[in-house]
């Protein structure tokens, strides 16, 4: 995943980036399967605001990933699916559902789980859950498909 170049952003009311658990496992996860990080943010889970920073990340030329952290639920403040599908140019449900189906096993919960995956211009765009367990089940998931995906959405279609 060594093309890989992510950017975290984790979305909260209540957390600051020194104690953003949840970014930082997401951080060692992508770190450790190769992928850069370009950068980390903590941002509200006001829709608008949310919207404006997952267009701007994600038109960046040094960022080709970015993954969310929080907001996917069922709570009235949880405006991440909303803010993404608002953003993305397509949908990439596969990613989101085997989230849900293999996660499933290990806790029921994950099916209120309402986050969405998709491309915007050259960038995928992933919501996970805002725990730190629940970012390292759905990430090992998604480890092995992420470079490739990547690279299809590069316009590296070479098999």
């Amino acid at each position: 995943m060594n093309s890989v170049k992510a950017f975290i952003i984790t979305v909260s009311d209540t957390r600051a980036l020194d104690n953003d658990m949840s970014g930082d496992k997401l951080a060692e996860l992508l770190i450790g399967a190769g992928a850069e990080v370009t950068g980390r943010l903590i941002v509200s889970d006001d829709l608008d605001g949310l919207q404006s920073t997952l267009r701007s990340v994600a038109d960046r030329e040094d960022v080709n990933l970015v993954v969310t952290t929080g907001g996917t639920g069922l709570a009235p403040r949880d405006n991440t699916p909303e803010a993404t599908k608002a953003v993305i140019d397509k949908e990439a449900p596969g990613l989101a559902e085997s989230m849900r189906r293999e996660t499933y096993g290990k806790t029921p919960q994950s099916m209120l789980s309402r986050g969405i995956c998709g491309v915007r211009g050259d960038t995928l765009i992933i919501n996970l859950p805002g725990s730190p367990n629940a970012v390292q089940e759905c990430f090992e998931i998604l480890r092995p498909v992420l470079g490739h995906a990547v690279k299809l959405i590069s316009g590296d279609t070479e098999h």
